[in-house]
């Protein structure tokens, strides 16, 4: 499940008519980056809302299926619940869009730690140091047993693997991962991993120049 319906208000003027996943990083739009780190995924959704339009035409005719949430944005864990049918039951990974990377593939490192016996969610983390354009503090600690509570240095990449049998709990329409992710932590079942390389929040638009340089563009 990839990311891609937001609004990307922080984007100010260069989200006025292009959707954030559209716009580009060294020669080619994030979504495209983010997409290539999922080859090999036998099923793949992106979910859109702004400028649905633009990203429906996109991803035309390359095996993406396209989860167009209308009237309403449902957010990260009500976006994930309304791709389902698509997805099916089983655990998936999910990842935003609006980052680049610089290192091994996310979804490997998670893929090779996932447990399922321990674990309802495994976060990708990266140090605030190789947080590259990180403008606030980190959002999880990882402690020694590989679980994550509230309030670390580390910062939450986008990349996870997550049980989706708890979004059916929930009976708003739109609400935040957060929300499952609580219940996760507060039943010990919420685990982290750091990732090794480097990681660029491009939710922002100086973070486009500074994913360029990290990319050695």
């Amino acid at each position: 499940m990839l990311f891609a319906a937001g609004f990307g208000t922080r984007m100010g003027p260069l989200t006025a008519d292009t959707p954030k996943p559209l716009i580009k990083v060294a020669g080619k739009p994030l979504l495209d980056h983010a997409l290539s780190l999922t080859e090999g995924i036998p099923t793949r959704v992106v979910n859109a809302h702004y400028l649905a339009d633009q990203i429906e035409t996109h991803l035309a005719g390359r095996g993406v299926h396209v989860s167009t949430e209308q009237p309403a944005i449902l957010d990260t864990g009500g976006g994930l619940r309304h791709a389902l049918p698509i997805l099916g039951p089983r655990p998936v990974y999910t990842l935003n869009t609006d980052a680049i990377w610089q290192g091994p593939n996310p979804l490997s490192l998670l893929r090779d730690v996932w447990d399922p016996t321990r674990m309802d969610a495994l976060l990708l983390c990266v140090p605030l140091a190789h947080a590259v354009g990180r403008k606030t503090g980190g959002d999880f600690a990882l402690q020694p047993d590989g679980r994550l509570t509230r309030k670390g240095d580390l910062v939450y990449t986008g990349a996870q693997i997550i049980k989706t049998d708890g979004l059916a709990d929930i009976t708003e329409p739109a609400f935040s991962l957060n929300a499952v992710w609580n219940t996760q932590a507060a039943a010990n079942r919420l685990f982290g991993l750091t990732y090794p390389g480097h990681w660029c929040d491009v939710g922002h638009p100086e973070g486009i120049a500074l994913a360029e340089e990290m990319l050695h563009v």
